[in-house]
């Protein structure tokens, strides 16, 4: 349950409750519902009330600044029939982070070292928030702090090593296989026997995002051992069908995929973007240690850094537009050679909503990907959707230059 009208409003995305399921799914605790409160301490009541029938653990983030709005704790003391109290090791933990920051510290600030008497307090190493885990009736209530990395950090070392010790779960086993280049209704009907034979205790899902489809297998049972050898028998069973289509595994972004090859082949890498204005450089160096391999980019939204820094010609230009096979051709030949790196990629497309015309609708991108041997191209046809394009387009030019890479493209 999240807690906060900033939610509810649109202010802020909900990224708690995703991350938290998983977490919970992994260790063999099944998610139920998700639910977001806002501001209103009546709601969080009800909400608590009918949380008592029907689930054995509920885990609150939201609530737990030290301002009026923040209505968690108070909310809770009256639930659980108790009243808030000075936590000493709270209280030292929160003026040592002020102390630490030069900060002067606040009553209100002391008064987030306050917690309810019937909890167990859970240290937050991480911000001044505490977290607090309450028992009743052979349930669990635990209240977090919406800050993510706040939230995270106590989740992971505080509240699932106590999950472990309170709970017995089964033992579940997940392994997700990454695709990309195939639909998902085309990746169904090319596993559908595969999928129907799949042992009773071994669920599949499709999850399908932004040109990929990720394949989740999930096995419950009693055996940690005996379940990962059930799903690695039944991914090679399948690697036959799809291999073409998969790039990696579990965690595997396809980001990361391509520096892993990179590096392997102690190569380097450059991008000339115009219609995704940077969000390739973006994904390339979201990944820790990227600079082993990533020059940098050239952004080239207007045809004169077109021309005069990638040294697309005029003619190109003229006879072809921006938005031509020869264009980008040209971009990711002319960062591959101004950068020195050993493999380039570039982007120009109609990203929307507007700019389109007859010959060229919104959606129409053509990328590359230049090697020191040749240069190959690709002509999407995407959507009318602009954030949609951008994600898209990079997704594709990534792949691109990974099949580039291994020489695996189609011609």
């Amino acid at each position: 349950m999240t807690i906060g009208d900033e939610i509810l409003f649109g202010q802020i995305t909900d990224t708690n409750t995703q991350w938290i399921g998983s977490e919970l799914t992994s260790i063999g605790i099944r998610p139920i519902r998700k639910l977001s409160v806002g501001d209103n301490p009546q709601d969080i009541l009800d909400a608590l009330g009918e949380f008592f029938k029907r689930a054995d653990l509920l885990i609150i983030t939201g609530g737990l600044g030290p301002t009026k709005d923040d209505l968690t704790k108070h909310t809770l003391c009256k639930y659980f029939d108790t009243e808030l109290a000075i936590n000493e090791d709270a209280l030292e933990l929160i003026t040592s982070f002020f102390e630490k920051r030069g900060r002067v510290m606040t009553e209100l600030n002391r008064q987030q070292a306050a917690v309810p008497l019937n909890c167990t307090y859970l240290r937050n190493d991480w911000g001044t928030a505490p977290g607090m885990w309450f028992e009743r009736d052979g349930k669990i209530v635990v209240s977090l702090p919406g800050v993510p990395h706040e939230m995270k950090n106590l989740m992971t070392y505080r509240v699932i090593p106590l999950l472990n010790g309170f709970f017995d779960t089964p033992a579940i086993q997940h392994k997700i296989i990454r695709t990309i280049g195939i639909g998902e209704s085309f990746l169904a009907e090319l596993i559908e026997n595969w999928e129907d034979n799949l042992p009773a205790h071994i669920k599949l899902a499709y999850l399908p995002h932004f040109g990929q489809v990720k394949l989740r297998l999930t096995a419950t049972g009693e055996s940690f051992e005996v379940l990962s050898n059930d799903i690695s028998e039944q991914v090679a069973a399948v690697m036959p069908l799809i291999s073409k289509y998969i790039f990696g595994y579990d965690g595997d972004e396809l980001e990361s995929v391509v520096g892993k090859i990179l590096i392997d082949q102690n190569a380097t890498l450059s991008t000339a973007e115009s219609c995704t204005g940077g969000f390739v450089a973006h994904k390339i160096t979201s990944i820790p240690g990227s600079s082993a391999y990533f020059l940098g980019s050239v952004v080239a939204y207007d045809n004169e850094v077109k021309k005069n820094t990638l040294g697309v010609s005029d003619e190109v230009l003229q006879e072809f537009g921006a938005v031509s096979e020869q264009a980008v051709v040209a971009m990711a030949e002319g960062v591959r050679k101004r950068m020195n790196s050993t493999y380039s990629i570039a982007t120009s497309g109609v990203a929307g909503p507007g700019g389109g015309t007859p010959e060229k609708p919104v959606g129409t991108v053509w990328i590359a990907c230049a090697t020191p041997g040749e240069t190959h191209s690709r002509l999407l046809k995407l959507t009318n959707h602009r954030p949609v394009n951008v994600e898209l387009t990079s997704t594709y030019v990534l792949d691109l230059l990974r099949k580039s890479i291994l020489q695996t493209i189609e011609i």
